[in-house]
């Protein structure tokens, strides 16, 4: 992984988005039906592109927005439409496109009191606490946010029913319909102008911030953070959550200081991630350099991405943990603190994510549910309480109220974050200094990820690889013991491959949001095993993209 020189650094005015230009061009790029690259794609997360590339238009949207419209005819979804969108420039141009689609087709829309901007859990918790006592008239989502990727994307995501990121098979149906419609020239879409939508009927205001910050009593302790008076400092990136931290601290008289309140589309205030690009991403030990610059201020510091359904969580004793670090002392810390959980509930975790969770787990008496990549992988399980947690190693993870009861079936930034001061504030010791007991107990893994500029046709390459193609008998001077192409939990393809030996790992996958891949690789017994690994593997990377 080459770093770039400007990573770390304040980003310069010479790498900023023209706002001006991207907004244009959201509004006059059309797309090319012809090209792929310009067509809806739904990946791991919805669908993501720049209007800058005619990947995310707004053609793009309007039939999106149209397609769900059929989408919601077809399966009888008639209750209302939670529709949020977080601050990337793109965001908003896209929430009034899809406010004329929706209106148009007659479709109940719940939009924020003051066009207030809604975070990805917010939307989920709304959508649940609307459907919880309901069997009928259920409401579903939309979600517009490109999460943490770079100010230049846009994204747009549908969240069904069940609260978390639609399936393949919803996906696939609208990605194919949306499609179509691009291909017609929009013809059989629904339209009306921005202001009627507004003022439309069937458009309502509901007051998500509120709504969920006098909730949060309900999964995280706050009274113990309140009375412990430890100091916290909080990182949006200028993200959809910027507004809510202050009334939360003030909601639970938390000693609680938001560190940056400025809103801001070309995210000017960023540290450049790692390779040379603008990247909200709270787990980016390159992004974060401000925040972990305060570590030694403030007993636990915390970030979230622009949607704020990732955390980054910041310690005095060991600096920004790596996302693997505290998911594992998060599972640890809350297989022993809430009671009154079903003990039959399952840890759910991705293939890529730290085999130290599964050596926790396995001493304190629960299942681990191993699924690819993609949140929406651990929505039933939340859902129906048969999983208590659900984490990925790109900081992304929700978790059982305390009464064991579902809180949210999408990934929820929050809530890691304020577990982090409920630790602090319980055991008296931050995240990184349990993590470190953690690995005397179970030994110390050496985990890294590396990522890869990728085209289309390499991603898929690497998307279709199987156990053949490893020819290898050997990893790193051990015996390799398997081979995944499915995950053990659920048995669904990875979209990759994962070679295991006694005491080391690697996967390789393409990047669902990004033109990038991924190797991840972990290893229990010292960092030169760990490199070689990562050697290893990226030798089969090469060899399967023909890479010299």
């Amino acid at each position: 992984m080459e770093i770039s020189p400007l990573a770390e650094k304040p980003a310069q005015r010479s790498i900023l988005v023209n706002i001006p230009r991207l907004v244009t061009a959201y509004y006059t790029g059309i797309p090319d039906t012809t090209v792929n690259d310009q067509h809806v794609s739904f990946g791991t997360s919805g669908h993501r592109g720049s209007a800058l590339k005619n990947s995310f238009n707004e053609n793009h949207i309007l039939a999106i927005t149209q397609a769900i419209c059929f989408y919601r005819k077809e399966k009888k979804i008639d209750g209302p439409l939670f529709l949020g969108f977080d601050t990337h420039a793109l965001s908003a141009p896209a929430f009034a496109s899809a406010m004329e689609v929706l209106a148009a087709n007659n479709v109940d829309v719940m939009i924020a009191v003051g066009d207030e901007y809604t975070p990805t859990p917010v939307v989920s918790h709304a959508i649940l606490q609307y459907n919880s006592a309901r069997k009928n008239g259920l409401a579903d989502g939309i979600i517009i946010t490109p999460s943490h990727n770079p100010p230049d994307d846009g994204g747009f995501k549908y969240n069904p029913p069940n609260g978390g990121p639609a399936s393949s098979i919803v996906t696939n149906w609208i990605e194919a319909k949306a499609n179509e419609l691009l291909q017609s020239n929009l013809q059989v879409v629904k339209r009306i102008s921005f202001t009627k939508a507004l003022n439309a009927v069937t458009t309502h205001r509901y007051d998500y911030l509120n709504t969920y910050i006098n909730d949060l009593e309900n999964i995280i302790d706050m009274d113990v953070i309140r009375d412990s008076k430890i100091s916290i400092s909080v990182e949006p990136v200028g993200g959809a959550g910027v507004h809510y931290w202050q009334p939360i601290a003030e909601r639970y008289k938390l000693n609680l200081t938001v560190v940056n309140k400025i809103v801001d589309p070309a995210f000017g205030f960023m540290t450049v991630d790692w390779d040379g690009q603008i990247r909200m991403d709270p787990s980016s030990p390159y992004a974060m350099q401000r925040l972990i610059a305060m570590k030694d201020d403030y007993d636990i510091s915390f970030a979230c991405d622009t949607d704020h359904d990732r955390h980054g969580i910041v310690t005095k004793s060991s600096g920004l943990l790596n996302p693997n670090h505290y998911l594992s002392v998060a599972i640890f810390y809350l297989l022993q603190h809430r009671p009154h959980w079903s003990k039959t509930a399952a840890i759910g975790k991705m293939v890529v994510t730290t085999q130290l969770i599964d050596s926790i787990a396995a001493k304190l008496g629960r299942a681990v549910y191993d699924v690819p990549v993609g949140f929406k992988w651990f929505v039933d399980g939340l859902l129906d309480t048969s999983l208590c947690f659900g984490g990925e190693e790109s900081a992304g993870a929700s978790f059982s109220r305390l009464n064991g009861s579902v809180w949210t079936t999408d990934k929820d930034g929050f809530i890691p974050a304020l577990l982090a001061a409920e630790i602090t504030a319980k055991i008296g010791k931050d995240p990184g200094k349990i993590y470190n007991e953690l690995t005397k107990e179970f030994g110390e893994p050496f985990y890294d990820r590396i990522e890869a500029k990728a085209t289309a046709d390499q991603k898929d390459k690497l998307k279709n690889l199987t156990a053949s193609q490893v020819k290898n008998k050997d990893l790193a001077g051990e015996k390799i013991t398997n081979i995944l192409t499915n995950a053990p939990g659920n048995h669904a393809p990875i979209g990759g491959l994962k070679v295991a030996t006694e005491n080391g790992w690697f996967a390789a996958r393409p990047s669902g949001t990004e033109a990038i891949y991924k190797i991840y690789a972990e290893s229990f017994l010292s960092k030169d095993h760990l490199k070689k690994i990562i050697d290893a593997a990226q030798t089969s990377v090469n060899a399967a993209l023909e890479l010299k």
